[in-house]
């Protein structure tokens, strides 16, 4: 019963995603190119929304759904690691037009070739997972 929960969730995510047209691969090719403000807006909206979240959950130390206090902890100190993975991301977002939560959403949508896409970013991910421990963190 609980996965239901989760799969509404998942479900409406992809209903905003794709009514606000950030998984649009032209509003992406904008955003890139700098010719439209419409996907930064999405990503400000976000942040401030996680923003806001964050300090509200750290104010009124809100618990978790088993009422366990729910921690915050400090990144650790380092840009180097941000500033390469940012890198790659961004540069894999701009080569295919989309980023790991919009794949479910336009392969759900019709969208088949972003198979190929889904393909390459779950490899990514497992030589990412055989390469961690060689990697500076």
């Amino acid at each position: 019963m609980k996965v239901l929960k989760y799969l509404f969730v998942g479900f409406v995510f992809g209903i905003v995603l794709t009514k606000s047209e950030a998984v649009s691969w032209y509003r992406i090719y904008e955003m890139f190119q700098f010719q439209s403000f419409h996907m930064y807006g999405i990503i400000m909206v976000a942040i401030i929304t996680g923003i806001t979240g964050i300090q509200i959950i750290k104010r009124k130390n809100i618990k978790d759904i088993k009422g366990r206090p729910i921690e915050v902890l400090d990144k650790e100190p380092g840009s180097t690691r941000y500033w390469v993975g940012g890198l790659f991301f961004g540069l894999g977002w701009a080569l295919v037009g989309c980023c790991p939560g919009p794949i479910f959403i336009l392969l759900g949508a019709g969208f088949l070739p972003v198979v190929f896409v889904l393909f390459g970013a779950l490899l990514g991910t497992f030589i990412y997972g055989l390469l961690k421990d060689k990697l500076p963190h």
